[in-house]
């Protein structure tokens, strides 16, 4: 594999752990160890804690799908790699 190719890896991979992070901070975070503190708060009359735990993490998600999406489009743009 080229030098090129490699740093196409090593990006998408950087991308893959980052949204990971943010996915796993987001589920578990805000929806079990936050969710007392969170609950202080209210959205649309439910707590903050229990609105992450049941919608709020399913939009995060959508969110990091659309912005893996977007990241790796530029990504294989970039290296030339688009289909």
């Amino acid at each position: 594999m080229d030098k090129s190719m490699q740093r196409y890896w090593k990006t998408n991979k950087g991308y893959m752990i980052i949204l990971l992070a943010v996915w796993a901070t987001v589920s578990y975070g805000c929806g079990i160890f936050f969710v007392e503190e969170l609950n202080a708060f209210h959205l649309g009359g439910f707590p903050l804690g229990f609105w992450f735990a049941q919608q709020g993490s399913i939009f995060v998600f959508v969110l990091i799908i659309l912005a893996y999406f977007l990241l790796m489009d530029r990504l294989d743009k970039k290296y030339d790699v688009h289909e």
